[in-house]
């Protein structure tokens, strides 16, 4: 049994997670509090999605729902868990079952904007698919900063996979060299780390969709994978980033980082609403075991329960 998958480990990611999610949480359970289902619990429940990120529009649609049912509930925990299963209805689009294993190697392109956690994610992605059975080979795409480099080397040294790098090259030729390598000595995935880019520098952006146009030379049909690396605590800023990128690589998926900081939750809310990508794996540390695939139930219940 893999160290990602034991009992113990899953207990304590949950733990994690729902230490992460523990403000929001408690700000739920003291709307619900109330004695009666009235308009001042319905404006500081309005108050509370507004301030954990779900945004105006998918908070009043979520109102709109919890109303009509609002006569119905005889009391504030009927609503709540009225509330848990419009959550969990609306998110559900977010879980995918994730199959890397359609092709040999599976082209995996992760990109996202400076300071996401998308060099540290890489090497706990990589970590958490050793761990799954798959052979893994990263690609140092990220030949701007050199500690980028560096930091993929140590997780690839850490984990035990290895790792084409250029310092100072090309993102395109090392992409195009790790893909080679990955088919001759028949790896599994390969990761390809990209250097972070704001939306806004489209000169950026265009860079990112040319080394798309590499990575497709060099295997057909690849890119397979195109995720957005997403740090949770950008809230609703975080939802242009996936509407950018998006429009730029067609994702294909959201790794979801630093739940564990100052992040409120309600931001998949408006994802799953407005632009319903598939939320592959969610981070809630900096330990190699601190990333795991997306399971709506788990959490909703770290934010309601």
């Amino acid at each position: 049994m893999s160290a990602f998958s034991n009992g113990s480990n899953q207990g304590n990611w949950l733990g994690r997670l729902r230490a992460g999610l523990a403000k929001t949480r408690q700000e739920f359970s003291a709307v619900f509090s109330y004695t009666e289902v009235g308009p001042e619990l319905l404006v500081n429940l309005e108050a509370l999605l507004l301030a954990s990120d779900v945004g105006a529009a998918s908070t009043g649609a979520l109102l709109s729902q919890l109303r009509d049912r609002a006569p119905k509930a005889e009391n504030p925990a009927q609503l709540k868990v009225r509330l848990k299963e419009i959550l969990t209805r609306w998110l559900a689009p977010l879980e995918r079952t994730l199959d890397l294993g359609v092709r040999y190697p599976c082209i995996v392109m992760l990109v996202g904007v400076n300071g996401a956690g998308k060099t540290t994610s890489i090497g706990k992605l990589a970590g958490y698919l050793k761990d799954q059975g798959f052979s893994v080979l990263l690609a140092a795409g990220d030949t701007f900063r050199a500690a980028a480099q560096e930091q993929l080397a140590a997780w690839a040294e850490r984990i035990g996979v290895p790792i084409v790098a250029q310092p100072g090259g090309d993102p395109g030729a090392v992409a195009f060299d790790a893909i080679g390598a990955a088919r001759a000595r028949g790896i599994d995935v390969v990761l390809v780390d990209t250097a972070g880019r704001l939306p806004t520098q489209l000169h950026l952006m265009d860079e990112l969709k040319r080394l798309k146009r590499v990575v497709a030379k060099a295997q057909a049909g690849a890119p397979h994978q195109v995720w957005l690396v997403l740090d949770a605590g950008t809230g609703q800023n975080g939802l242009s980033q996936v509407r950018a990128f998006d429009e730029a690589l067609g994702l294909t998926g959201i790794v979801l980082t630093k739940l564990d900081g100052t992040a409120k939750g309600g931001m998949l809310v408006a994802i799953a609403q407005q632009r319903p990508i598939p939320v592959r794996f969610l981070g809630v540390g900096e330990g190699a075991h601190d990333l795991r695939p997306f399971v709506v139930d788990e959490f909703v219940a770290a934010l309601l329960d």
